[in-house]
């Protein structure tokens, strides 16, 4: 029991971290950030509401309130993290590793919770 617990505090404090440095660079790099979705083919006006929505979704996981709400979360930066996946691998920019860890993550953070 005590593994699980510590499995998934590491996986989810990792994860939460990428997800608000992520945010935290789409909000104060935005020049690059722009230029970076663009090439992926997405249209630049999604950064602000996309990084609003990584920070409410790391608070929706850390914090107890709502099931449904963390179960939201954890759905929708699922969906992120497989679309950044494939964006990265259809322009053949490399840059794909990140999404896969962030997949690694979300889903060992998931299941563990599932597991306590």
């Amino acid at each position: 029991m005590k593994r699980d617990k510590i499995i998934y505090w590491v996986a989810t404090g990792l994860l939460s971290a990428m997800m608000l440095l992520s945010a935290s660079m789409y909000l104060f790099n935005n020049a690059e950030i722009a230029s970076i979705f663009t090439k992926l083919g997405y249209p630049t006006y999604i950064i602000y509401p996309l990084a609003l929505a990584k920070i409410l979704g790391v608070i929706a996981i850390l914090t107890n309130k709502s099931v449904v709400l963390r179960e939201w979360a954890y759905a929708g930066f699922f969906y992120d993290f497989v679309l950044a996946f494939f964006a990265h691998q259809q322009i053949g920019d490399g840059e794909s590793a990140g999404a896969v860890v962030a997949l690694v993550l979300l889903l060992v953070s998931y299941n563990f919770r599932k597991k306590r």
